[in-house]
């Protein structure tokens, strides 16, 4: 077992291709071993290497409404305020904390994908 952690592309290929090999090994076995360090030394250069970049709030929020066959109108008729789904929607004003604390609740979206600030116009 020759485990190095992973820099580049090629240590990432090679990792991946000895995960193939020892893929099917039996339980308790040294590759088996082998398999659960490598799934996770490939997980972790993943995860530093093609994170997405973070989502405006806004964009999570257009998302998942589309994902959900939801309109403007139905978040109008949430917050209250037709005018005010036109202004987040159209990055005029942020979600309010209290705003965020409904949508997340009565939509199931996550609290922590809508709360940012808006980029620059």
């Amino acid at each position: 077992m020759d485990i190095r952690p992973i820099h580049t592309d090629a240590d990432y290929e090679a990792a991946l291709r000895r995960i193939d090999e020892v893929f099917e090994a039996e339980e308790g076995t040294p590759e088996d071993d082998e398999l659960e360090i490598l799934s996770a030394i490939v997980a972790s250069y993943e995860r530093r290497r093609y994170l997405p970049p973070k989502a405006r709030p806004v964009d999570v929020l257009r998302f998942m409404m589309e994902q959900s066959d939801r309109t403007q109108a139905d978040l109008a008729e949430l917050l209250g305020s037709r005018p005010r789904a036109s202004e987040i929607l159209n990055e005029k004003r942020e979600l309010t904390l209290e705003q965020i604390r409904l949508i997340s609740a009565r939509w199931d979206i996550p609290a922590g994908a809508l709360v940012g600030e808006l980029a620059p116009a």
